[in-house]
């Protein structure tokens, strides 16, 4: 058994990825369907139904108002954290280029 907390909004998942890439693994067993990935669920439910093996959903949503409900709040979650992490990663270069003006100017 293998456990990860993570979004399906996130790509970079060590271990649902190992799970995906091991052959032997027949069945992947999610809590709901987002947790897999937020788009694209079908896809790899179809690629991995291709070769054999399957992904089941322990709770699916109960209505398709509460899938895209959920879509959308991840969707702005994640411009918000890529804006935010953007405007740190400024903040960061900024202060830095600062820096090294100063020692540059005190040379």
């Amino acid at each position: 058994m293998v456990k990860e907390i993570g979004s399906g909004v996130n790509d970079n998942r060590p271990k649902f990825l190992a799970l995906l890439a091991d052959p032997s693994v027949g069945r992947i067993v999610i809590e709901h369907k987002d947790r897999g990935t937020r788009f694209g669920f079908r896809y790899i439910e179809t690629l991995l139904h291709t070769y054999g093996r399957e992904i089941e959903v322990v709770n699916q949503a109960d209505t398709s108002t509460e899938d895209l409900l959920a879509d959308l709040t991840s969707i702005v979650y994640s411009f918000c954290a890529r804006l935010y992490g953007q405007r740190r990663a400024k903040r960061t270069t900024e202060r830095l280029v600062q820096e090294l003006e100063a020692e540059h100017a005190v040379d």
